[in-house]
C-alpha cells in the first residue's frame, strides 16, 4: 500500500527579496486592504518577519524608497500618509489579469465570434464548395487541389470551380458588457471574504477588454441598498457596506446603460452570493433579509423579464450553494432566457472568461 510522508511546510514560492517580487505581493496586499497603501505595506512588514522576505542588502525600507521614486507610491509631506498611484493600479489590474485568465491566445482584430458564417474574419471548420462571389483568401488551394487530382487524376491536371473549397469564416462582433457585483454585508459574512475575489475578476475583465477587445465597452454597476456606476479606477478601493440586496436597482441601472450604447450584442454578468432583500420606493427602502420576500423577488424577476424584451441576456455567477437560492436564480435564469453558473470562488474568473470569450449568444440585428 502507498503511503504518505510529512515533513515541516517550507514555503518554496515565497518572494527571495529584490523589487520585483515585493511589488507582486505588495499589489496582492492591496486587494484586500481596499487599496489602502499604508495597511498594505504594515501586512508587508509582519510578513517580512516571519518569512525573511528581505536580506540584509535591500529591505522593506528600500522597497518604500523604490516605490516613491519609481511612481508606484506618493508620500503627503505633511501628513506622511501614503498613496497608491495610477500606474499601481494598472499593475493591480495586470496581475489580476495574469492570475484569473493567464497567458491569453494571439488574436487577430480581437472582436468576438457570432453564430454566423460566411464572407467574415476569422477561420472556423466549417468547409463549403466554391460559390460565384467568393473571394480569393477564402479558398483552401491545398484541399483544392486535392480534391482536383482525386476527381480528375494526377496525369492532365485539371482544376474546375467544382474542385474549388470555400473556408467559412466568422463574422466579428462588438460586445458592450455590465458587470454587476453584490456589495451586500453578506459578500464578507461567514468567514469567508467575497468580495475580494469579485474584485480581482472585474480588474481583469477590464484589462482584458482593455487590451485584447478595445473596441467592446465595460460597465460596473456595485448594488447593495442602491445602485452606482464604478470606474475601473474605483476597483481596487472597493469595500463591502453595510448594505441589503437591491438587485432591482442594480439591472435597471445595468440596462439603463446598456441602452445608451449602439452595439448590437449586449450582456450582464451579475456576481452575487444572496437573494433580493431591498427595494427603494417614494425614497424609502422596503428591507426583508428573512427570506424570499414575494415582493422584492417579482419585481426583480420583472426586471429580468424587461432584460429579455430588450435583447439583453443576463449570467449570474453565484457564489452561494442554498438550495433555495439556487432555485430563484434557476427561475431568475429561466425568465431572463440567460444562464447562471454556480461558482465557487476559485473558479469564478475562468467562468467569467470562457463565456466572455466564447460569447455563445445570438447575435441581434
Amino acid at each position: 500500500m502507498r503511503g504518505f510522508r510529512f515533513s515541516d511546510y517550507k514555503p518554496g514560492d515565497t518572494p527571495k527579496g529584490g523589487f520585483d517580487e515585493l511589488l507582486k505581493l505588495f499589489s496582492e496586499l492591496l486587494n484586500y486592504t481596499a487599496g489602502d497603501a499604508a495597511e498594505a505595506l504594515s501586512w508587508l512588514n509582519e510578513l517580512d518577519k516571519q518569512y525573511k522576505l528581505t536580506n540584509n542588502d535591500y529591505g522593506i525600507g528600500n522597497f518604500i524608497d523604490d516605490l516613491k521614486d519609481k511612481g508606484y507610491l506618493t508620500e503627503d509631506n505633511k501628513s506622511g500618509e501614503f498613496k497608491i498611484t495610477a500606474k499601481t493600479e494598472q499593475t493591480i489590474r495586470k496581475s489580476a489579469l495574469d492570475e484569473i485568465f493567464g497567458k491569453l491566445k494571439k488574436s487577430g482584430r480581437g472582436n468576438h465570434n457570432s453564430n454566423q458564417s460566411g464572407i467574415g474574419e476569422e477561420k472556423n471548420a466549417d468547409r463549403r464548395e466554391y460559390n460565384f462571389g467568393d473571394s480569393l483568401d477564402q479558398i483552401d488551394m491545398t484541399a483544392s487541389i486535392q480534391n482536383a487530382q482525386i476527381n480528375h487524376g494526377i496525369g492532365d491536371f485539371t482544376l474546375t470551380d467544382r474542385d474549388l473549397e470555400v473556408e467559412e469564416k466568422d463574422f466579428k462582433t462588438l460586445t458592450s458588457t455590465v458587470l454587476m457585483i453584490d456589495i451586500s454585508h453578506s459578500m464578507i459574512l461567514y468567514g469567508e471574504d467575497r468580495i475580494t475575489p469579485a474584485k480581482k475578476v472585474a480588474m481583469a475583465l477590464a484589462e482584458l477588454i482593455k487590451t485584447k477587445y478595445p473596441k467592446d465597452t465595460l460597465d460596473i454597476v456595485v448594488f447593495g441598498n442602491d445602485a452606482w456606476p464604478i470606474t475601473v479606477k474605483d476597483l481596487p478601493y472597493l469595500q463591502v457596506g453595510p448594505y441589503h440586496t437591491n438587485t432591482f436597482a442594480g439591472l435597471e441601472l445595468a440596462t439603463d446603460l446598456l441602452r445608451r450604447r449602439k452595439t448590437h450584442n449586449k450582456q450582464i454578468f451579475m456576481i452575487t452570493d444572496g437573494k433580493p432583500t431591498c427595494l427603494k420606493e417614494n425614497g424609502k427602502y422596503y428591507k426583508n433579509s428573512m427570506g424570499l420576500d414575494r415582493k422584492v423577488i417579482n419585481k426583480t424577476l420583472n426586471m429580468a423579464a424587461q432584460c429579455k424584451r430588450l435583447k439583453i441576456p443576463i449570467t449570474t455567477f453565484m457564489i452561494a450553494k442554498d438550495p433555495y437560492l439556487q432555485q430563484f436564480v434557476r427561475q431568475f435564469t429561466e425568465i431572463n432566457g440567460g444562464r447562471a453558473f454556480y461558482s465557487s470562488l476559485n473558479g469564478l474568473g475562468e467562468y467569467i472568461f470562457e463565456d466572455y470569450i466564447k460569447n455563445r449568444r445570438k447575435t441581434v440585428k
